[in-house]
């Protein structure tokens, strides 16, 4: 198969799929998926997006494929592709939703492979607003809510929005973690959400680093004593924030350094 690096490609089951395998897909909302940027051939992180995609199944499956068996599809997607790409890979039942299959039938897996990202280069304005989305620790399709609120941020003047969850606590971005810093730690929202591929490699290279980290209930009112928050994503490992509402934030240079920094120590996997 030709790859060309200007768009997307798709893989079912380690094969080039049919249109009769595609049109259900359309349709699907029951299914989860990990997205990651491939750089020289490689990924960071691989064994984080493997235990995501494991996890997730388990958790709406019942079943997970085999560690090796995804592995073996990864490579087919990267075989002969560009050394750069952005890579994504979802689970979803083979018999489709509205049904009670159990965990005797294996998950279906689609990969897509696209250009390259990097993300944008900020700072952003934040909206916040009051949402919580279901099954936070999933990485789940089927999220309308998302691309709602980032609207209504654009309209509210902001670039994306934040979720507020029922306690007042900041929880995480449409797509994105958040990562503050109060002058000498990175603190985590302590809140459910979901825990992001990038946000697993920059804390593990952080505690190799010997940088304090902590977890901490962060609220908007809570925000005027931060030194600086960044949002973090597979795009990349932190984009400043300088506004919450009406809250200014100091655009901490050095903390988004500290972030980037981070993210490079953690060492590029082949598939």
């Amino acid at each position: 198969m030709t790859h060309p690096t200007d768009r997307h490609l798709v893989w079912h089951n380690g094969e080039t799929p049919a249109l009769a395998d595609l049109v259900p897909l359309a349709f699907m909302g029951y299914a989860h998926f990990t997205a990651m940027q491939v750089r020289d051939g490689r990924i960071r992180g691989l064994d984080l997006h493997l235990e995501r995609l494991r996890r997730g199944s388990l958790e709406l499956f019942g079943r997970a494929l085999p560690d090796e068996q995804v592995l073996t599809q990864l490579r087919t997607a990267l075989k002969d592709a560009p050394a750069d790409l952005s890579l994504m890979a979802t689970c979803y039942p083979p018999a489709g939703e509205f049904t009670a299959a159990g965990p005797d039938t294996a998950p279906a897996v689609l990969v897509r492979t696209a250009p390259p990202a990097t993300g944008p280069e900020g700072p952003l304005a934040l909206a916040a607003v009051a949402h919580e989305r279901f099954m936070p620790s999933v990485k789940h399709v089927g999220e309308p809510a998302k691309t709602y609120f980032v609207r209504q941020a654009a309209a509210r003047g902001c670039d994306d929005a934040v979720f507020v969850d029922r306690h007042g606590r900041l929880t995480e971005g449409s797509i994105w973690n958040l990562a503050f810093w109060d002058g000498s730690t990175v603190v985590w929202p302590a809140a459910e959400m979901l825990s992001g591929v990038t946000m697993g490699i920059v804390r593990r290279q952080l505690t190799g680093l010997g940088i304090p980290q902590r977890e901490a209930e962060i609220t908007l009112d809570d925000l005027p004593a931060m030194a600086g928050c960044a949002v973090l994503n597979s795009w990349t490992p932190g984009v400043a924030v300088h506004r919450v509402d009406g809250v200014e934030l100091p655009e901490a240079p050095a903390f988004l350094d500290l972030l980037h920094r981070a993210y490079a120590l953690e060492p590029l996997t082949a598939a």
